[in-house]
């Protein structure tokens, strides 16, 4: 006899006990075998409901009840549930926290079933394949990505798929190489990409984890390149991929053919609305590694927050689909300055038309009709749907004249980008005259409500509506008859859900009512009652409101079907609603905050005039502009200053103005000239990786390698610091090192900020680095920052009036100025240092044997040195006799060592 363990799981019941089971429960056992991973809710009247191993998770995940129903194999059988109109929010929350669900509808007739009533997946709901408004971050993309390994040879390559379900937007991306530089590039694609969920092969064991971020295994034959190609073909409805640039890939095919079914799957239909293939390469975009897009605080802050970021510093879009090519702009800026010019040109010309305010103004009666036409083209899109995307139809014509008012000779022409908006923003006619006759002004939330059509669309509704809203006129005119016919005034001819159509008599007046009357219920004060009549009327009002509704139903399945010719179209509008509305909002910034127009060049150049923060002059009440320049013959410059004195606010802003560039805004500067840009790097702040076992000073030289192995003399490079988390001479040689591979073989534009004053002798030997400071001036025993960029290096650093104005204790920062001064004295006396820049000397043993014979003397310094330091550290006036006494032992101590 088989065992059956005490916490009885779904397969053991499936598999032990079956037979002993309700046919409802084996049918939930059959489904749930078919979705082992995933939450199954499964639809019982008004309720999904959850059982076994699902029923205690959920439970606990969403803090709802655990109770139990029946029993298997003698154990109560866990369950709990959630009404059926309340699903949304409690999905929202489960694919926050990375689950998966799938959703389980009845569609069978229960009228009319002898068994269970027929059950069936409906709809997979997994992070990276949300398609409802309620469950996908309004600003953002959920991306789902597959990702399939080749590797022939000790060359691996790695091709990438991805997909914004939500918008349609398919990519491929595909590159090789050894093991190492494979993995290293591939999590600088999903930092990129940032996928909600990750499809990887049962063997896939390149990348197994990213940032938390769910990742699906599914059969490795899922990825078959054949397949996958074909696949493609198939979807996008071509003979050949060559015009979407995808020839000669092969892995990132196996990897399409993965995603593609998986998203099939849990949509249970076609994808009608991926329509287009876009192909990546690695040369398209500037290139941003984590570190850097955390640092420069693009759309999070290093604190992990939504504001203040760039992007929410210059979201003013009136759409959520123009916040969402905001977002993608700014983590996609394109190396080509065309496009960057494109924008610049657009964004001068509704500036100059003065558009920006009434674009704004209309743009903000458009929903979002990205998305909406997606969910037209899964079928899941409801009433009030429709009539967002009618009303956003109807002001295309008003955009389209406040657009072609801004272009014309001079201003790109018909060749420019808001040109290409404009005809982008055509009117669909048959799609929207559709829309106006079909959908109610203000129809139902959902189809099964009814009052979704509106009048004169469809005569056969019009009837049957006419019948049930005619039954108010009738019950009336009854009312009135019977009362006459009875002699009893308080008579009430009323309706209810729950028993139709009924005449009320309370029970004193019950004596005259009519042999004809027949008692329907019993209350507390009155009968109710039903006539031949009435019964007729009731049969008829309340077949015509089921009829109505039932044609209501197939006349929505119809209409979603005439929309889908005009998916393309659609997206096509939203494509350029979304183009429109972000350099609109650039605009009115650009406006409001005196930013101008950067000049992109041939030349290698970075020439920035009074430039300032564009996060931070907002935060506080006066911002100092500065200049940075770089030329060929000068690019890296040594900034040197007090904590607190703004170098890292100055390097940040020289990036961001950079990238803002690139990305086709205006810049926060009086003027900005810039050259080829490929990548941008930063080496910004102290932080450790405790989860991945990596110190503050291992993260710190991790992203030095990364810097000094990829970047180019195309490159921009802020390092802050860097050498600072070992003992000084280690850090000061490092950071003498790192500086002067970027200065001879990397040479890149480099802002390179230090408190090593000994690296401001780099100049002397190296003409290309130059030195600047963040000035300060001293007042008394306090210190005024200016934030003001000037050239030479820094005359100190002030970190004691730093440490006083954090609130070091007064004693401390006494004893920190004494010990200073006899270092200082210390270093006068001392005789002449080698130059740390100098050359190695040419005898290696001769200076081995000089090291050897200064030891005895250096020894005999650093005891001299002890006991100083043991005097100066005294305070008389604090010991006890016992103490001085101790003290006077320690001191001799010192002495005769």
């Amino acid at each position: 006899m088989t065992t059956v363990p005490k916490e009885i799981n779904a397969a053991a019941a499936k598999k032990n006990s079956a037979e002993k089971l309700t046919p409802m429960m084996q049918q939930y056992l059959g489904i749930k075998e078919n979705h082992p991973t995933m939450l199954v809710f499964y639809r019982m009247g008004d309720f999904y409901e959850l059982f076994f191993e699902d029923a205690e998770k959920a439970s606990r995940l969403l803090g709802i009840t655990l109770t139990a129903r029946g029993v298997a194999s003698g154990n109560p059988i866990k369950m709990c549930g959630v009404p059926f109109h309340s699903l949304d929010g409690y999905l929202a929350k489960l694919v926050k926290l990375g689950e998966s669900v799938a959703i389980c509808e009845q569609i069978g007739d229960p009228a009319t079933s002898k068994g269970p009533v027929e059950r069936k997946v409906m709809r997979v709901v997994t992070p990276g394949t949300l398609t409802d408004a309620d469950l996908l971050p309004e600003k953002a993309e959920r991306p789902l990505l597959a990702m399939c390994s080749i590797t022939q040879r000790k060359t691996v390559t790695t091709g990438l798929a991805w997909l914004s379900l939500a918008s349609g937007a398919l990519k491929l991306m595909e590159f090789s190489g050894d093991s190492a530089t494979v993995a290293a590039r591939l999590q600088q694609e999903l930092e990129r990409i940032v996928p909600a969920e990750i499809l990887s092969g049962d063997n896939g064991n390149l990348f197994d984890d990213y940032a938390g971020t769910h990742i699906n295994r599914v059969p490795d034959w899922h990825f078959d390149v054949v397949g996958g190609h074909k696949a493609l073909l198939d979807q996008l409805g071509v003979a050949t991929l060559t015009g979407f640039g995808a020839d000669g890939l092969g892995a990132a095919f196996g990897a399409a053919g993965a995603l593609l079914r998986y998203a099939q799957s849990t949509q249970g239909r076609g994808l009608q609305h991926v329509r287009s293939l876009t192909t990546e390469t690695e040369s398209e975009f500037i290139g941003l590694d984590a570190a850097t897009r955390r640092n420069l605080e693009l759309t999070e802050t290093i604190r992990g927050q939504e504001s203040p970021t760039l992007f929410s510093l210059l979201d003013h879009c009136r759409t959520a689909m123009g916040s969402r090519m905001l977002r993608h702009w700014l983590h996609h800026a394109r190396r080509d300055q065309n496009v960057a010019r494109a924008r610049h040109e657009a964004i001068a010309a509704l500036a100059q038309s003065e558009a920006a305010g009434p674009l704004a103004t209309t743009l903000a009666q458009v929903p979002d009709i990205e998305r909406i036409t997606t969910r037209i083209a899964l079928l899941s899109a409801r009433p009030r749907d429709l009539a967002a995307l009618r009303d956003g139809l109807l002001q295309l014509p008003a955009l389209r004249g406040d657009v072609v008012r801004c272009y014309g000779p001079g201003q790109g022409g018909e060749t420019g980008l808001l040109a290409a908006i404009h005809a982008a923003l055509a009117t669909p006619t048959a799609c929207l005259d559709l829309l106006v006759r079909a959908v109610a002004q203000e129809p139902a939330a959902m189809v099964r409500d009814g009052g979704v059509f509106a009048t004169g669309f469809d005569a056969e509704l019009d009837e049957l509506r006419a019948l049930s809203e005619n039954a108010g006129q009738f019950l009336l005119d009854l009312e009135t008859r019977e009362r006459a016919r009875t002699g009893i005034a308080n008579l009430r001819v009323e309706y209810n859900k729950v028993h139709g159509f009924y005449i009320e008599v309370t029970h004193g007046q019950t004596d005259k009512v009519p042999d004809d009357y027949r008692r329907r219920q019993t209350l507390k004060n009155a009968e109710r009652y039903i006539t031949p009549e009435l019964k007729v009327f009731e049969d008829k009002a309340l077949s015509a409101q089921d009829k109505a509704l039932v044609r209501e139903k197939m006349l929505y399945d119809l209409l979603l079907a005439d929309l889908a010719p005009h998916i393309g179209t659609l997206q096509t509008i939203s494509q350029g609603l979304a183009q429109l509305d972000t350099l609109n909002a650039l605009t009115e910034h650009a406006q409001q905050h005196n930013w101008a127009a950067p000049q992109l060049v041939d030349e290698p150049c970075i020439n920035i005039v009074e430039g300032r923060h564009p996060v931070v002059e907002k935060q506080i009440e006066r911002f100092i502009a500065n200049d940075c320049r770089f030329v060929n013959e000068r690019r890296l410059l040594l900034i040197t200053g007090p904590n607190m004195g703004g170098k890292s606010t100055f390097m940040r802003q020289v990036a961001l103005i950079t990238l803002l560039a690139y990305v086709g805004s205006y810049v926060p500067a009086a003027s900005a000239t810039i050259g080829p840009i490929d990548r941008i790097f930063t080496r910004i702040g102290a932080t450790d990786d405790l989860a991945g076992g990596r110190s503050t000073f291992m993260v710190e030289m991790t992203e030095s390698a990364a810097i000094l192995n990829g970047a180019t003399e195309h490159s921009l490079v802020l390092m802050d610091e860097v050498g600072r988390g070992t003992s000084t001479f280690d850090g000061l040689a490092l950071a003498w090192a790192i500086a002067r591979h970027l200065i001879d073989t990397s040479r890149s534009f480099t802002l390179f900020a230090t408190h090593y004053f000994e690296l401001t002798q780099l100049p002397d030997s190296h003409p290309s680095a130059a030195n600047v400071h963040l000035s300060a001036v001293e007042h008394k025993d306090s210190i005024v920052f200016l934030h003001a960029v000037q050239a030479g290096p820094a005359s100190q650093s002030y970190g004691l009036q730093v440490a006083q104005l954090a609130g070091v204790p007064q004693p401390v920062i006494k004893a920190a100025r004494k010990h200073l001064a006899r270092l200082e004295a210390q270093a006068l006396d001392a005789t002449p240092q080698r130059d740390l820049f100098a050359a190695p000397a040419s005898d290696p043993y001769a200076q081995e044997e000089e090291e050897e014979a200064a030891a005895p003397l250096a020894a005999l310094n650093a005891a001299q040195q002890a006991l100083l330091d043991a005097i100066a550290d005294l305070d008389p006036d604090a010991l006890t006799p016992r103490d001085a006494l101790e003290q006077l032992y320690q001191l001799k101590r010192l002495a005769a060592a």
